[in-house]
């Protein structure tokens, strides 16, 4: 969708004669002299000769009526040589009418007719009008080159001041008015006490109350009211109260209304509906103010009813709704998510303004009808009306949230072209969009050109590096925010939190956690945060000590701590907590069920899965989106592929993601054409990702499928013009490698565009280890050791590889340096599930309780493939340097055997035993196991390192290749 802006309306009124010609009002101003000169064609001519004056309507009456057209025709023949009775009336309409264009004409005449600067009513008249139709710039210059000025000039250009959020300049002029020795009126403290107000300066404004009472206006009852405004807008509510019930007569309903006014504005709606209560009770008549005051106390759902409540008392006392009032119950009926009645009233309104349009806008976004809020937006254009700060920031946000970065650009250019880009909301608002649509430079230089940041600024753009990887970035503008005095709050702190999982920098969690607690800055949201990057950073025994410390855990406590053992592959202790949690009444979210459903998978604790997926049918959560796709996950990693199937297939509404776990789930059990036939069939509705293509290789590696595999990375890097990661190249490399494509393969990694990372090497590396190739594997090590020198398990294949040419000094060499630099080797592990418990056994380890058992029925199952299968020990799978008879009872002791023998002990025969190994299956395990499944009747489902293994009657899955 394209936001069409369409061409701003120009506030000049058709009339049956041509407006002067256009000129920047500072040039009217500056050069008055010229106006002579290029107003000779113009035919809004003021005569300076008398016109017979029209009795039936007088000018004051149609400026009464407000209708500034027809002031502007009847201007010419109304002209009775008194500029002071023509002029003033219309500029007072141009000022209620905020018409700047037409204000500036008037002016312009008026210089051309008489000397406006010899008029003091006039000259005050034009600055008021300039203050209220928001151009400063012009009223300062009329009261510059005013010779004269009274109190009432004086008040007009401190009112500009204030009417344009200048309060600091209202002052200013306030401080040389009394220097000037002008004597106060009434009218003064208004526009004083909002100054105060805007500044939210307390004291200031005690003192101007102190002023007033010496001067003995005080008991003026608008000068009263304004004092309650300014109390209240400065936080002290008592003292507006106290002020307003000392008040004498208390029948003034605007008093009332301003007393209401600030309990709403402050949050206070309880105390707000009261007072209304006790309004109507006195037997005081409510006007328009009462209602739009009232009805923004109705401030949430809660109210709702007390908001329908005050409309019928609306519809009781008049039959035309006012605008005013009509805008404050639109408000109200979306801030209580009641979207159909205040579309109602919206649509009822025969004169909508654009706070009418807005508040209507501002309930769509609100309700999280975003497309619904573009295309009113379409409907405001239409209407003719034009953009505001506030249409602006909804549309933004609209944008934001749906991802439009084209939309929000165009409305950025638009801001930028009215000056609406340097608002403080806007542009934080703007900043805010470009983050959620990930286009980081716009939203640095946006957060650049704002003259003025706030709070929420920092927080926006800190937040906006952070959710889009850029950590350092993010800690960099933490620590300029500090230096500018921006105090961090839980918001900013947990940005920088998102940006230490970023990084994962341990140091950096443990100083930002330090902060929080030496600022006193602890709250559970928080701490769920510094729960969430401990486990990201690996640590998780802070994050246990922290979720240990939370007082009140809510269920983000508990899933944010389920998820870091998950994440950190402690996936008993995860599915412990979880059980825990179950105990406490908590009901586990969404997220909490993907964490433990990841934990399950780890484990491949297919029992555990199980109940998991009867729970979340039981407490109603729907099989859709991520959890649809995380039960695939789990069901394929527990060996299940066919019930892996079946969730895919009751899932009405497929993802992305869910087609591709379930590709996945076929590749890794070697379901390689099964795989390609539903990536096919997937590309019918949706579009392949760089994930989906890493899932399909991975498919075509795991069954042996070059043509395809070859055919599928030209795709998509042609067809879809996806730019490869390392890790599709890696896939391609591993498939040409288990093809015995070994110069192919390095010829392969040689072209590549990037540079071959570690994980490219090590593919190309283990096909060399499979295939004995000496020379290119020498190549590789070398390769492998450049690039990740830490990593231990690089380091074991090296050592594997010479060992395996019999090159034992070589391969013992590469052993000392791992113990010199601290590395150690993941050792073997394998675990089963027997009962309602997670089995686990470690190579050649006897820490089970009943290990003698186990140990003795290994030994009956070797004698068993020994005598009736032929089976002979493969000792060349044996890396070490020693005796034959080690290296047997050495693959003796392997962990899948261990857990295959607790298996076959505990057990029912005929049902299937499920092994999982951290490390891949060695080529003697791979034959114990398909002997294993021939001699028992047993089907052997192994997952390794790489991928599933299923043996039955001798045959493995795999075909050998793996």
């Amino acid at each position: 969708m394209r936001l069409q802006c369409s061409a701003t309306p120009r506030l000049v009124f058709s009339c049956t004669y041509s407006p002067i010609p256009t000129r920047n009002s500072s040039q009217i101003l500056a050069h008055p002299q010229m106006l002579f000169q290029t107003q000779t064609n113009t035919l809004l001519q003021v005569p300076l000769l008398p016109h017979q004056p029209i009795k039936a309507n007088t000018l004051k009456d149609i400026c009464l009526r407000g209708n500034l057209r027809e002031a502007f025709q009847s201007l010419s023949v109304s002209y009775n040589g008194c500029p002071d009775e023509t002029y003033a009336p219309v500029l007072e309409l141009c000022a209620h009418k905020k018409a700047l264009s037409q204000g500036l004409q008037i002016h312009a005449h008026m210089i051309k007719s008489c000397s406006v600067s010899e008029s003091v009513f006039l000259g005050t008249k034009l600055v008021f009008m300039y203050g209220k139709c928001g151009s400063l710039e012009n009223a300062k210059k009329v009261f510059d080159q005013m010779g004269q000025r009274s109190i009432f000039t004086w008040n007009a250009i401190i009112g500009a001041y204030v009417s344009n959020d200048e309060p600091l300049g209202a002052l200013e002029i306030y401080r040389e008015m009394r220097f000037s020795g002008v004597p106060l009126d009434a009218y003064t403290f208004p526009t004083l006490l909002k100054a105060s107000s805007l500044l939210k300066n307390l004291r200031l404004g005690a003192e101007i109350h102190g002023l007033a009472v010496k001067c003995g206006y005080n008991s003026t009852v608008f000068v009263a009211n304004s004092l309650v405004a300014m109390y209240a807008k400065c936080d002290d509510l008592c003292g507006a109260r106290r002020l307003f019930e000392s008040m004498a007569p208390t029948n003034d309903v605007v008093s009332w209304n301003s007393m209401i006014s600030a309990y709403a504005a402050n949050g206070k709606s309880m105390e707000a509906l009261e007072l209304l209560r006790e309004m109507q009770k006195a037997g005081l008549e409510t006007n328009t103010y009462t209602f739009v005051a009232s009805l923004q106390a109705c401030e949430d759902y809660g109210f709702r009813k007390l908001g329908m409540e005050i409309h019928a008392t609306v519809l009781k006392s008049t039959q035309h709704l006012d605008v005013y009032v009509a805008n404050a119950l639109i408000a109200m009926y979306v801030r209580c998510c009641k979207k159909t009645e205040a579309w109602r009233i919206f649509n009822e309104l025969s004169e909508k303004d654009r706070v009418s349009w807005n508040s209507m806008l501002t309930g769509f976004i609100q309700n999280g009808m975003y497309h619904e809020s573009l295309h009113f937006f379409h409907d405001f254009q239409n209407a003719g009306k034009k953009p505001d700060q506030v249409t602006i920031i909804s549309i933004l946000a609209a944008c934001g949230r749906l991802g439009y970065l084209l939309n929000g650009m165009e409305l950025h250019a638009y801001a930028m072209k009215y000056g609406f880009d340097l608002d403080l909301q806007v542009g934080n608002t703007l900043i805010d969009m470009y983050a959620k649509c990930s286009c980081v430079n716009y939203m640095g230089r946006a957060f650049d050109r704002m003259p003025d940041k706030d709070f929420i600024s920092w927080t926006t753009i800190i937040a906006g590096y952070a959710q889009n990887d850029y950590g350092v970035k993010a800690f960099e503008l933490f620590r300029e925010a500090q230096l500018v005095g921006i105090d961090a709050d839980p918001m900013m702190i947990g940005s920088v939190l998102l940006a230490c999982s970023e990084l994962t920098c341990l140091s950096q969690v443990k100083e930002i956690h330090g902060y929080i607690v030496r600022r006193g800055l602890s709250d559970v949201v928080l701490e769920n945060t510094v729960i969430d990057v401990y486990g990201e950073c690996g640590n998780i025994g802070y994050a246990a000590q922290t979720f240990k410390s939370i007082k009140f855990k809510d269920v983000v406590s508990w899933t944010s701590m389920i998820s870091a053992y998950a994440r950190n592959s402690l996936g008993n202790e995860a599915l412990e907590l979880f059980h825990i949690q179950n105990k406490t009444g908590i009901e586990p979210d969404s997220v909490a069920l993907i964490s433990i459903l990841s934990a399950t998978s780890s484990l491949s604790a297919l029992k555990k899965g199980k109940e998991i997926h009867s729970f979340i049918i039981r407490k109603g959560f729907i099989p859709e989106g991520s959890i649809a796709s995380s039960l695939v996950d789990m069901y394929a990693r527990c060996g299940m592929v066919e019930n892996a199937y079946w969730v895919f297939k009751c899932v009405e509404n497929k993802g992305l993601v869910l087609w591709t776990s379930m590709i996945n789930a076929y590749g890794m059990h070697g379901h390689g054409k099964v795989a390609i036939d539903l990536f096919n069939k997937m590309k019918e509705n949706l579009t392949p990702d760089h994930v989906t293509f890493l899932a399909i290789l991975y498919a075509c590696s795991h069954s042996g499928l070059i043509d395809e595999g070859r055919r599928l990375f030209e795709s998509m890097k042609y067809e879809y013009k996806l730019e490869p990661w390392p890790e599709h190249y890696a896939c391609l490399v591993d498939l040409l490698g288990r093809a015995n494509c070994l110069e192919e393969a390095y010829e392969f990694v040689k072209s590549m565009k990037m540079e071959p990372t570690a994980e490219i090497w090590c593919a190309l590396l283990g096909a060399c280890q499979v295939h004995s190739n000496k020379e290119l594997g020498e190549i590789a090590a070398q390769k492998l050791l450049e690039l990740d020198p830490g990593n231990p398990g690089h380091y074991v294949l090296i050592s594997n590889v010479f060992a395996a040419r019999g090159r034992s000094k070589d391969a013992e060499e590469i052993r000392m340096t791992m113990k010199e630099k601290g590395l150690k080797k993941n050792p073997g592990c394998s675990w089963i599930e027997v009962g309602n418990r997670i089995h686990t056994f470690m190579a050649r380890d006897k820490s089970h309780p009943e290990y003698p058992a186990i140990n003795k029925k290994l030994d009956q199952v070797r004698e068993k493939l020994e005598k009736e299968g032929g089976y002979v020990a493969q000792t060349k799978f044996v890396l070490h340097d020693v005796e034959e008879n080690e290296k047997v009872r050495m693959l003796q002791g392997h962990s899948e055997r261990l857990a295959i023998a607790y298996g076959l002990l505990k057990t029912a025969e005929g049902t299937p035993i499920r092994v999982t190994k951290n490390l891949r299956v060695c080529g003697d395990c791979h034959t114990f196991c398909k002997l294993v499944s021939k001699l028992f009747g047993r089907e052997l489902v192994v997952r390794d390192a790489n991928r599933f293994h299923h043996f039955e009657g001798g045959v493995c899955s795999c075909g050998d290749f793996w």
